[in-house]
């Protein structure tokens, strides 16, 4: 019998004939949503710094709801594009379930302290396959979280105790929809030298797993170019969208910058943004186009003042009160959108318009369709590279955000050296689920990917808190449990 396009793999194996359905009031892809909110892993991403740490103030995002925003954006992308396939005379053929799925899954993956605990994580793993976050990602999502396991007796925890093989399955996911997370299509080697720079993709561990996703999706492992879906594009242009519009009014909100901020930063730090925008779109943007693209962003801000046709000539005295009349408008309404909600609400709800509304279908694979791509009008993803990477520059790299990197490297440094000391018998302040693992894999890489697991799976709060145990720098009692 032919199988139907809901024909679910799960755990690497046909569940579903099409025939059956376990439950026929929802698809396959809506048993992932709840498989994923459900999780521990995803409650955590509200105890995840997105950009500001927040315990300063309850208005900042943090990674549970930049997740949400990106599922929004991403399934109004989706619904945009099945319906320019409907005017187009076309069938539509993009699951917007599984769009949002990757923009709720899409940061499951990363570590207390966002990108400053994932680099230091990295440092401590490069001789053990590195740490990525889209790789723990997709781990955590098939090996991880506690759902799905071999049920033979020799099997504690997932873990073969006989063989110390590891035969854990995560939230068993479609393939589908786990392929709608590998947004980098590459293995990240064993190990590296101090050279060789940070890979994006995913883990040696998980390569098998990897190619099995591909083949089922498609009847093969090797492809041309990147293998990456659809609804796996849709979420990383929702992800850009995201970052460039809310982290960018997290700033105007905290008052860390201003619109007009955005026009008069230092030379070097337009140059930096445009040297990262023509690394990321392959084109030459320079220093003036940022300057220029920032002035048509917020246009109502920095406009001049529109002078009658017939006004008489200008002479030196009325020049210069137009002139600091335009300074003060200028910085008044630039006021406004850092101290006004409305002001900035009408701000992020038409740039985020704008970009969805410039999402197009680039090019239709008949064959497979899942493998079709989209595109962000040229002059719009411009825009939001130019955004995002402008949040990076001034906020990422200023003295404030560098003492909260450099203290969070410190702290995730310092647990990953207590823990994996294996003269000390580190790995037993672990809570006990994660010391069996430890102690039945055979693998001593396998055994330091635990060590980092556990680690990933903190929040920013349950981290400062194990290090103040360890090191009495706060008064912690010790005999708190995990």
């Amino acid at each position: 019998m032919k199988k139907s396009n809901e024909e679910t793999y799960r755990f690497g194996r046909t569940i579903s004939d099409g025939t059956s359905p376990i439950e026929p009031f929802r698809t396959e892809w809506r048993r992932d949503y709840g498989r994923l909110i459900h999780s521990p892993s995803f409650r955590r991403l509200q105890g995840k710094t997105q950009l500001f740490p927040g315990i300063e103030t309850d208005f900042f995002r943090n990674r549970l709801t930049h997740s949400l925003e990106v599922a929004q954006i991403a399934k109004s992308i989706a619904i945009k594009l099945n319906y320019d396939l409907k005017k187009a005379k076309h069938a539509p053929f993009i699951n917007p379930d599984i769009a949002e799925f990757a923009g709720l899954a899409h940061d499951i993956g990363h570590p207390p302290f966002g990108h400053f605990g994932e680099s230091i994580l990295d440092e401590k793993m490069k001789n053990y396959g590195g740490f990525e976050g889209n790789a723990q990602t997709l781990r955590l999502l098939t090996k991880c979280e506690k759902k799905q396991r071999n049920q033979l007796e020799e099997s504690l925890y997932g873990i073969n105790e006989r063989t110390g093989s590891d035969e854990r399955g995560g939230l068993d996911l479609t393939v589908r929809s786990l392929a709608s997370i590998l947004k980098y299509d590459k293995k990240i080697p064993k190990s590296r030298n101090k050279s060789q720079k940070p890979t994006k993709g995913y883990y040696y561990t998980e390569s098998d797993l990897v190619n099995t996703i591909k083949e089922k999706l498609t009847g093969r492992r090797t492809f041309q170019k990147p293998f990456k879906t659809i609804e796996c594009q849709i979420m990383d242009i929702a992800d850009d969208i995201a970052y460039s519009t809310y982290d960018l009014e997290d700033s105007f909100k905290a008052g860390f910058v201003k619109p007009i901020d955005l026009i008069s930063v230092p030379s070097q730090v337009r140059k930096m943004v445009a040297d990262k925008v023509s690394k990321s779109l392959c084109k030459k943007i320079t220093a003036e186009d940022v300057r220029q693209r920032i002035r048509l962003i917020f246009y109502d801000i920095f406009e001049p003042l529109k002078i009658p046709r017939n006004e008489i000539k200008l002479n030196q005295g009325l020049y210069e009160k137009l002139h600091f009349l335009t300074i003060e408008n200028a910085n008044k309404v630039s006021k406004q959108y850092s101290e006004d909600g409305y002001y900035r609400t009408n701000l992020t709800s038409r740039l985020v318009a704008e970009a969805i509304g410039n999402v197009s279908l680039k090019k239709i694979n008949r064959n497979l369709p899942i493998l079709s791509t989209v595109e962000l009008n040229e002059d719009k993803r411009i825009d939001v590279e130019i955004l995002k990477h402008y949040v990076y520059e001034s906020q990422i790299l200023s003295p404030k955000v560098q003492m909260i990197a450099n203290r969070s490297k410190e702290i995730i440094g310092a647990i990953f050296d207590t823990l994996s000391d294996k003269k000390e018998n580190g790995h037993l302040l672990m809570p006990e689920d994660f010391q069996q693992i430890y102690s039945t894999l055979t693998d001593t890489n396998l055994k330091i990917r635990t060590i980092c697991d556990f680690i990933a799976c903190m929040t920013d709060r349950y981290a400062l808190e194990f290090y103040g145990r360890l090191t009495s720098e706060n008064p912690q009692t010790i005999f708190k449990p995990f």
